[in-house]
């Protein structure tokens, strides 16, 4: 099967790594618990808008904060499982455009087995057979415009469910719902 697998959120952490650089650039102390909004990356911070926090990330260290992200614990190996009983790891994620390449870095970087990558905002364009995704804009537009498919929501504080939306809490989740899914054929 087509597995349409979202980063940020699902396999790097996106908020502890941005939290961390945060931290030490302006000497706070957020913890990844603090995060319990979609909009944190402004509401946690004295950013006024996204774009300011945008331009604060493109250029942490010389690189934009999604290459020095952390994978959470066990998530590569759970798709380099995946991938050993034959599905293949479809790679859609939503990036700004000056983090694309450091993107592809690191998924090259993590050796992530992903058959294919897809940077885009409209994530259902791309057809896979069961999605994971954690975005609480996505998901409603996932459920929607694939009601054929099984959309998984990688549960985070950050969203609510989804009428049609499968709940998972961590990959052991998920891969008990691609084992079913092959299982019904």
């Amino acid at each position: 099967m087509r597995l349409g697998i979202d980063l940020d959120g699902v396999v790097a952490n996106f908020t502890l790594g941005w939290m961390n650089f945060y931290n030490r650039d302006f000497g706070t102390s957020l913890t990844f618990e603090d995060s319990q909004h979609w909009g944190d990356l402004v509401g946690l911070t004295h950013f006024v808008d996204i774009d300011e926090f945008w331009d604060w990330s493109s250029d942490l260290d010389g690189h934009s904060v999604f290459w020095h992200l952390d994978p959470f614990p066990g998530a590569i190996e759970a798709l380099r499982s995946l991938v050993d009983d034959g599905h293949h790891i479809i790679v859609i994620t939503t990036k700004p455009s000056f983090a694309v390449r450091d993107t592809h870095d690191w998924i090259e970087r993590h050796r992530l087995p992903a058959a294919e990558i897809h940077i885009l905002e409209d994530k259902w364009l791309i057809d896979a057979d069961v999605y994971l995704d954690d975005g609480p804009h996505i998901l409603p537009s996932l459920v929607l415009r694939r009601p054929d498919r099984s959309v998984c929501r990688y549960v985070r504080p950050w969203n609510v469910p989804v009428d049609g939306a499968i709940d998972v809490r961590d990959f052991d989740e998920f891969r008990d719902v691609v084992i079913r899914m092959t299982e019904e054929g």
